[in-house]
């Protein structure tokens, strides 16, 4: 151990004492030994250091950043050199204001386009996954500064995070919700990983054997630090001795003194304390001297790389009569609450407080665009229609060539700690757009949110430009895109339904109560829609340009696939040319085809490149359970390239060696799911896949509730857990009502945090005492 000799003069209680936070932010300093203190700060698409009272929540208050595109934006960019240079620039930041560890970036796979915090997370490939935040994380730690991943593994939904089992067969944990960080741990080397709350497979991920110490530890040599999410320890113990370094927050000395106690009565080996000692001392070590180094922020040059990654992520999902870019002499009207009040960031421990975020009202009227006026259409929160408002936004419209409305999710629905209850956009919205298509036939609808929605307008409007979430810059970066001095060349990371009735996992998502069952196995997004021939209305890749580029010339030697992109149209722009990966007469379940490659690429008009992909043997693979390893299916592969998973271009062939190949997988054993009909899994056909019986997806109600059950759970009790229940639900209410909804919102964590984190969480101020006699009460004992 690079620390032993340090680690030797330690007493068993500071060594102890490291394994936990010394408050909210920071890790404990030893000052005779001279080891100091580091700062764990959130992000990912900003530094959220607040500057006064902390919370995990984004409610306080936070110092001013540079508020750079949620990660569902950035993936639409496709643009690796992009990642790293937006890692680069947070790191910037981190160094400016002494934070050593950003929490970040967020990789979980977009299993279900309902969950709440998918605005942080890249895409429901894990390639591009993996790719992308890869990058960013050389950008992080390029400048010294520690990335920390999160969250490991399967956080697919955020209603009862803290305790839900998220039940997956390994298969599927393997190539879908694993691949993203394997690749970011083999590619970037983190400093440090973040666990995530849940359980996987009837274990807490902080704590799990398999996960941690097999896959993470083992097969992926990671040689950083794991710490939880805050609040996300379960047992100290159990999670030490699965290779859990740090606890954060601070419990103030609670679970440190569980860790002693399990060493003084033989339950934990000192070895995997000093281990454990050995590796956060290297980390503290290798960032708290970057720190150090004086550093001066130029933020409106970091403004504008917002604006930049902003302009290269934005998707134009439709552009009929090629009604964008606007020319200056055509008459414009703004319409909609978005356009004064831009939507720009998630919320939860991600919220940024940005250092400018200028709306597009200001931006367009200082632009060469004939501005007519500006009229809000709706109110940003609720459903109901304002007919006044409805009715001023009407007459603008008659009085303009073109109307440019702003629409879309507004900062209640899309927040850590809850999930979206539909796709659908507000009914104040929708009505608003079908009056005014009504009274003008050259509408261009501008999205805002952080993922996928249902566009029942779609006919009736002649464009569609989806910002996403795209930080500060948003109202700049999207002039010059409505202008057309810049070419949109951002594609979707992510498919769009046609309605959530059709996504794969609809009908076991999100796990109510106690288990939630990843029945759909392998058929996420497009992996589904493309296998099934589910009609989509837009699909895995797709995104419009002002341009035309042609794709020519394949040629492959070996594993490394060449062909030439060509710019046929009149304007500059940039184009993702994607591979797919697709297997001829497969003889086991598996996607039609996969994601193994892709390149973006600037191209002047009439302008040829030649792109070439490097293949690897993992990109032909599966896993194979019965070998506890990688296998190969013997056969032909086409090697697809492509615009967008429905526009392939060219398709050329490449021949593969068997490699541990088993008969587990075989179409026969599992005819459901042969046919992708995955909605609909029978029984026994998903615990053979799965390989047990997992328990009850709901509570059982007539069971005594313990230190990790839920307030939520309470409700199904006595009077008193019945009225704990209802207080906090009227809270939230009042909340609401009173328009506050982040904090409304965070409510929720309340109701699903587990009773053991209420003493860690108030610093023994609730003791486990107390905790254990509200049970009590709660299950009817005296």
């Amino acid at each position: 151990m690079k620390y032993q000799s340090l680690i030797e003069q330690m007493t068993l209680e500071e060594k102890a004492s490291l394994m936990s936070g010394e408050n909210f932010w920071n890790t404990k300093a030893i000052e005779r030994l001279n080891i100091p203190s580091i700062m764990l700060t959130d992000g990912p698409h900003g530094l959220r250091k607040q500057g006064g009272k902390a919370d995990h929540l984004g409610l306080n208050a936070s110092l001013p950043a540079t508020c750079y595109p949620t990660a569902a934006t950035l993936a639409n960019s496709w643009d690796r050199e992009l990642l790293n240079e937006i890692g680069q620039f947070l790191a910037a930041e981190c160094v400016s204001e002494n934070v050593s560890v950003i929490l970040g970036p967020g990789l979980n796979l977009k299993r279900n386009p309902l969950c709440g915090r998918n605005f942080e997370y890249f895409s429901e490939d894990p390639y591009l996954t993996g790719e992308l935040a890869s990058q960013q994380v050389k950008g992080i730690q390029s400048q010294g500064v520690a990335a920390s991943p999160k969250h490991f593994a399967v956080n697919s939904q955020e209603h009862m995070r803290m305790t839900i089992d998220e039940v997956v067969d390994e298969r599927s944990l393997r190539e879908l919700y694993l691949e993203g960080f394997r690749r970011v741990v083999k590619q970037s080397k983190p400093k440090t990983i973040m666990s995530s709350y849940n359980k996987i497979n009837g274990i807490y991920a902080n704590e799990h054997p398999h996960l941690m110490n097999d896959i993470l530890y083992g097969e992926w040599q990671f040689d950083g630090v794991m710490v939880t999410d805050w609040g996300g320890n379960n047992d100290r113990v159990a999670g030490l001795r699965a290779g859990n370094q740090l606890e954060m927050p601070s419990t103030n000395g609670i679970t440190d003194q569980e860790i002693v106690v399990a060493i003084q009565t033989g339950e934990l080996s000192e070895a995997i304390l000093d281990q454990a000692v050995n590796q956060l001392l290297k980390l503290v070590f290798e960032t708290s001297s970057v720190t150090e180094k004086p550093v001066t922020i130029d933020y409106q040059k970091h403004h504008e790389k917002a604006v930049d990654a902003a302009k290269r992520s934005m998707v134009l999902l439709k552009n009929q009569k090629e009604i964008l870019p606007l020319r200056a002499s055509e008459k414009i009207a703004l319409i909609g609450d978005f356009a004064n009040k831009p939507r720009y960031q998630g919320a939860g421990s991600s919220l940024i407080n940005p250092t400018q975020v200028p709306n597009f009202v200001e931006v367009l009227k200082e632009s060469p665009l004939s501005i007519q006026g500006y009229a809000q259409g709706y109110q940003r929160m609720g459903q109901r229609v304002k007919t006044k408002l409805v009715n001023e936004a009407i007459e603008l419209a008659k009085k303009v060539d073109k109307v440019l409305l702003f629409v879309g999710l507004d900062e209640s629905r899309e927040a850590e700690g809850i999930d979206r209850h539909d796709l659908k956009l507000p009914f104040n919205q929708l009505h608003l757009i079908e009056e005014i298509t009504k009274v003008n036939p050259n509408v261009v609808i501008v999205l805002a949110g952080g993922g996928v929605l249902e566009l029942p307008f779609e006919e009736r409007v002649q464009g569609i430009l989806h910002s996403y979430l795209a930080g500060q810059g948003v109202a700049e970066a999207l002039k010059e895109i409505l202008l057309g001095t810049y070419n949109p060349s951002g594609k979707l990371s992510e498919t769009y339904p046609l309605a959530y009735e059709s996504v794969p996992s609809a009908t076991y998502y999100p796990g109510k109560e106690a288990t939630s069952e990843h029945r759909e196995g392998l058929f996420v997004g497009y992996r589904y829609f493309d296998t099934a021939n589910v009609p989509v209305k837009y699909s895995f890749g797709y995104g419009l340009s002002y341009t035309k580029f042609a794709y020519s010339d394949i040629t492959r030697e070996d594993l490394s696939v060449s062909f030439t992109v060509s710019n046929s149209g009149k304007v500059a722009g940039e184009e993702v040319a994607q591979l797919y990966i697709e297997k001829q007469e497969s003889k086991i379940i598996r996607a039609k085809r996969e994601l193994k490659g892709f390149e973006k690429i600037y191209l002047e008009p009439g302008q040829s490149k030649v792109v070439t992909i490097q293949l690897t043997e993992h990109d032909f693979s599966y896993y194979s359970l019965v070998n506890q390893d990688w296998a190969i299916e013997a056969g032909n592969y086409n090697i697809q390239i492509g615009s967008s998973i429905e526009d392939i271009r060219l398709t050329t062939m490449i021949e593969q060696v068997g490699k541990n190949e088993s008969e587990e997988y075989q179409l026969k054993k599992y005819p459901t799911y042969a046919q992708a009909n995955v909605q609909r899994i029978p029984d026994a056909e998903f615990y053979q896949l799965l390989g047990y019986q997992p328990p009850a997806l709901l509570w059982d109600p007539k069971k005594p509730l313990g230190m990790n059950d839920t307030i939520a759970q309470a409700r199904n009790k006595n009077w008193l857990g019945k009225s704990s229940y209802n207080i906090v639900i009227f809270v939230k209410n009042v909340l609401k009502i009173v328009k506050q909804p982040l904090w409304s919102n965070n409510v929720y964590f309340v109701l699903n945090m587990p009773f053991r984190q209420m003493e860690r969480f108030t610093g023994g101020k609730i003791s486990k005492k107390n905790v254990q006699r509200y049970l009590r009460w709660v299950n009817g004992k005296n």
